[in-house]
């Protein structure tokens, strides 16, 4: 669904107008495409099958990412000067970065930038309360900037006991106690409470003048 909402966001985008969507995943193994070039791939991939987890590749982010039915997966896109479509990265990064963190101050945790020591998915821009919450990434086209993350809600067990073993076979360090969650930080673990929240904070993100942000999920 993730490459579906993100064509549709984008889609958006083009047109001019901001987008944004918050959704539940289900449970998936989310490899991204430096995971297909390790020689462990293969295994990695039955791994997760053999762990309940469907394996899909993504083309947002890093390292490999676990999801169930109790993660948020969010995004959102805002239109681009085709002229000078890479410019305000940065910006772009630290306004998700802060409206995240809002959002779950919002919740009930004290979240602060960056990661511990080898979490999945390791990147510039996460969010951690000890262990890491929050990660996101960015993409760039002609039709607009999409800025997306990962929030895992609950199941903080199944998510690093998967981990654990797919980043055993693509040779990543990893420490399970890395894998944080809303309901292990101590925050409001209900998902409407959660999407609400990141909707509220992300719609924030886009920078724009006349345009309103639009909701495509949750409707």
């Amino acid at each position: 669904m993730a490459g579906d909402t993100h064509a549709r966001l984008l889609e958006r985008a083009s047109t001019g107008t901001p987008a944004l969507a918050v959704w539940r995943p289900g449970r998936q193994l989310r490899f991204g495409y430096r995971d297909t070039r390790q020689s462990g791939y293969r295994a990695a991939r039955t791994r997760a099958r053999e762990a309940g987890f469907k394996p899909v590749e993504r083309r947002v982010g890093g390292r490999a990412v676990a999801t169930t039915a109790t993660t948020a997966l969010f995004a959102v896109a805002e239109p681009v000067d085709a002229d000078d479509a890479r410019s305000g990265i940065g910006a772009r990064y630290d306004r998700a970065v802060a409206a995240v963190q809002r959002a779950l101050d919002d919740l009930g945790i004290d979240a602060t930038r960056g990661e511990p020591e080898a979490a999945y998915c390791p990147g510039d821009h996460s969010l951690r309360a000890d262990a890491k919450l929050a990660g996101l990434a960015q993409r760039v086209t002609a039709s607009g900037a999409l800025v997306s993350g990962v929030l895992p809600v609950a199941d903080r067990d199944e998510l690093a006991d998967v981990l654990a073993a797919v980043y055993d076979r693509l040779d990543y360090p990893f420490d399970p106690a890395s894998v944080g969650t809303v309901a292990d930080a101590g925050g409001d673990d209900r998902f409407d409470r959660v999407a609400g929240a990141l909707t509220d904070r992300l719609s924030g993100v886009p920078e724009t003048s006349d345009e309103s942000v639009e909701v495509l999920w949750p409707e």
